[in-house]
């Protein structure tokens, strides 16, 4: 391992991690830590317990070797890691991670059709739409609940995310009128949404802020426009539009869309180590995996935490 510089030329980092419920994990739990400069070299390698951790007088390099790598693991957990961790002299640099266990499950205990009332109106009017009654949607959705918690994590997922997903005007959750409850699906649902979404979505592109996905129709048969967003490294909301099925609810023209999330934002790497995968195997994206993975990239990023009514608890 390197000796570590101690003169002006270095840089702090603060590490947090948490668990699956969004909460510290316990003073208790011995985790592996690596923290890894831009040039691939270790300067920390190391167990320790505990949610917090400091590391002092990091080196420096004013180029590609100031993005840095940290890594966490501990037994029972899978591995958790963040990069690049860009730094700086004379700086610290925070840095929150996500341990989820190797064997988990979902709590929706946060989630109940009430509760989703209280807290969640906009989530609570979508999935009532459609319905003839309170109780038929109720029920509908206690259905849901029961037998298909994965299609319903990836529900909460995709929403959450799409309600801090800003357009010009609003949020693609927005735009949502009603949902295709027979096309839910444990890594994307369908909806038909106010045709204004496309305009909107495309103004967003236009500023930067979403990007058009080449080859849609590839990936989502029957697509004509798809969009991804761009703030993250991953876990981003990808909105596809199925202009040839479109529906009148309410007095208003709607569209077909598919929202989804993908692990990465790189469009190769997507292909490569997602859709390829998924395809040949028979494997859907999990989305245990993108609740950590968006909870930490939010979390870099310094926007409102990813919060969907949802946790991810050992399995009992």
């Amino acid at each position: 391992m390197p000796n570590k510089k101690t003169d002006s030329s270095t840089a702090n980092l603060m590490l947090n991690v948490f668990d699956g419920t969004r909460n510290l994990i316990t003073d208790t739990l011995k985790v592996l830590i690596r923290v890894i400069d831009g040039n691939q070299r270790q300067w920390y390698g190391n167990y320790r317990k505990g949610s917090n951790h400091y590391f002092k007088d990091l080196p420096t390099f004013n180029n590609f070797g100031d993005n840095y790598t940290v890594l966490v693991s501990a037994e029972g957990f899978q591995q958790a890691g963040f990069t690049p961790i860009k730094i700086a002299r004379g700086t610290c640099q925070h840095i929150d991670l996500m341990l989820l266990p190797a064997n988990s499950g979902l709590n929706f205990h946060d989630s109940t059709w009430d509760a989703l009332k209280l807290a969640r109106v906009a989530l609570y009017n979508l999935l009532g739409s459609g319905s003839q009654s309170e109780d038929a949607a109720r029920e509908r959705y206690d259905t849901l609940r029961e037998t298909e918690p994965a299609t319903l994590a990836t529900f909460l997922n995709i929403t959450t995310a799409m309600k801090s997903s800003y357009l010009p005007t609003g949020t693609p959750l927005d735009y949502l009128k009603e949902l295709i409850w027979d096309e839910m699906m444990q890594d994307r649902f369908f909806a038909y949404a106010d045709i204004e979404l496309i305009s909107q979505v495309e103004r967003a592109a236009a500023q930067g802020k979403w990007a058009p996905e080449v080859g849609s129709a590839v990936f989502h048969p029957g697509a004509t426009k798809s969009f991804k967003q761009v703030q993250f490294g991953e876990a981003n909301v990808q909105l596809t539009f199925h202009e040839s099925d479109r529906k009148r609810i309410q007095g208003t023209a709607c569209v077909k869309v598919e929202p989804d999330m993908d692990y990465y934002k790189d469009i190769m790497a997507h292909a490569l180590l997602e859709v390829l995968p998924n395809t040949l195997g028979g494997q859907k994206t999990d989305p245990k995996t993108i609740y950590a993975l968006r909870w930490i990239a939010g979390r870099q990023a310094g926007v409102p935490e990813f919060d969907p009514p949802y946790t991810i608890v050992p399995a009992s």
